[in-house]
């Protein structure tokens, strides 16, 4: 797409309102656009139109009408998580007309360099962490993206002194043109969204989406222990910074004694950098990092790739590594009952995550809350952490019988459904019982999901806060 200012005149269907459909459609209007908003969401349940009505743009609820894409259409903005099989977008296939996302409208406005994350897991904790190290250096970061802030309302406000730090999920990247960040970082790719991408190598092109445009003046920031990141390594055009708690790395960031190095403890290892001269540079110890778990430590490295790169002090970054305490429902801690401790990681929305996490309690028993919408996987993957780690397990929603098979077939004994017909907060209410009532002091009470929300939650937020508030309950 060109910039929004040449589409004056010209007609602009944006599908989707949320943050991002409004932002993008005031913008195109106060460009001289034909705009014209669509959300098949029934009127009552779009409290943004009628600000946007007020402005004098067109906007539609309650269905895709037939002929809302026709010749006449320029440009289609999509909301991200709008598949590309509806109407209204095969229609705007069929016609040639350029169907983007919120990311590349973002792009075309923004004065600030931008940094940007994606991955299967970790991209909101590594782009927090990028962005209070960036602060610490005084850079006046911008925070936004799939994080939470509308990207393009962001990047307006974005001056040449500033630099965007942006989250990005696939959806996102898939609907870019132009679209060139300065640092791109990719954090790692597992099997997940297949309901949405259909196939691994669709969901594996939309991330590699991020380094299409970047050139030898950009940065693109891997994960070396990932084959699939090894594999873009070799396609993109961008210098190449790699990160790695497997490897010692003859440039990058990695751990040293590496993390695979059983002999050593913990304790006794560094997150460091080794510069292109060969200089090695030590950052922080494992051990001083504020927030558990192998993950997070690729997720440190990861933000300490990007943030060496974009000119943060080695001994800021080391502190802001230190300091961290983590993300609302990413292994977020909650309460202690009675002796038994009480997690909230609602946003692991796929086994991996949740096998992540679970291994991050190294010595610790666990009660583990999982199950959530049914996107067709086995989830036999669990299996090794049900029968080494898992000591008890509650589950709810469309997958419940699915994990609690992997359970039985682990030998767990000690497990339990909730009846997902109730109240959302009855039943999660039950779920913590149930939990409880499986542990003793000293044991770790998990919501890890391994699943999205959207079969009984509107998101992944409210369930946390509904697991919060049912903890607290107790």
């Amino acid at each position: 797409m060109n910039h929004p200012r040449d589409y004056k005149n010209e007609h602009v269907v944006i599908l989707g309102l949320a943050r991002s459909g409004v932002a993008v459609a005031k913008l195109f209007h106060e460009y001289g656009a034909i705009v014209t908003v669509n959300d098949k969401k029934e009127l009552n349940l779009c409290p943004e139109a009628d600000e946007l009505t007020a402005l004098g743009i067109s906007v539609i609820c309650g269905s895709h009408p037939a002929g809302i894409i026709h010749e006449g259409v320029k440009l289609v903005v999509k909301n991200p998580g709008i598949p590309y099989t509806i109407e209204p977008i095969e229609s705007a296939q069929k016609l040639g007309i350029e169907i983007v996302t919120e990311v590349e409208v973002a792009y075309h406005v923004c004065q600030a360099p931008m940094i940007c994350v994606t991955g299967s897991n970790g991209k909101t904790t590594t782009t927090t962490w990028i962005g209070l190290m960036l602060e610490a250096a005084a850079k006046k970061p911008i925070v936004a993206g799939n994080i939470g802030r509308a990207l393009t309302e962001a990047a307006l406000e974005a001056g040449s002194d500033n630099t965007m730090v942006v989250e990005l999920s696939s959806f996102q990247l898939k609907g870019t043109q132009n679209f060139r960040p300065k640092i791109a970082c990719l954090l790692n790719v597992y099997e997940t969204h297949l309901d949405y991408h259909g196939t691994m190598d669709d969901y594996i092109a939309s991330k590699a989406m991020l380094f299409a445009n970047q050139t030898s003046e950009d940065t693109a920031i891997l994960n070396w222990d990932d084959p699939v990141c090894r594999r873009i390594a070799d396609e993109v055009n961008a210098s190449v910074l790699p990160f790695s708690i497997k490897e010692e790395l003859e440039y990058g960031l990695f751990i040293q004694p590496s993390l695979s190095d059983k002999s050593i403890p913990t304790t006794g290892k560094q997150l460091v950098y080794r510069d292109r001269k060969g200089l090695l540079h030590n950052i922080t110890a494992v051990s001083e990092l504020g927030i558990p778990g192998s993950f997070n430590i690729e997720n440190a490295l990861a933000a300490s790739s990007a943030a060496i790169t974009a000119g943060v002090p080695l001994e800021l970054i080391a502190q802001v590594l230190q300091d961290f305490r983590g993300v609302e429902h990413r292994l977020e801690y909650v309460a202690t009952k009675d002796g038994v401790l009480f997690y909230n990681n609602s946003k692991a929305t796929n086994a991996t995550a949740t096998i992540k996490t679970i291994e991050s309690f190294e010595d610790q028993d666990i009660i583990l809350i999982a199950g959530g919408l049914d996107r067709g996987s086995d989830y036999m993957e669990l299996l090794p952490v049900f029968k080494e780690q898992v000591k008890g397990l509650v589950t709810l929603g469309q997958t419940k019988q699915k994990i609690l098979d992997v359970a039985i077939m682990a030998g767990m004994s000690r497990v339990k459904t909730v009846d997902t017909a109730n109240d959302v907060q009855d039943t999660i209410a039950e779920a913590v019982r149930e939990a409880m009532a499986m542990a003793k002091a000293g044991d770790v009470v998990l919501l890890s999901p391994a699943c999205a929300s959207w079969d009984m939650f509107p998101s992944y937020e409210e369930r946390g806060r509904m697991f919060r508030q049912s903890v607290h309950n107790l």
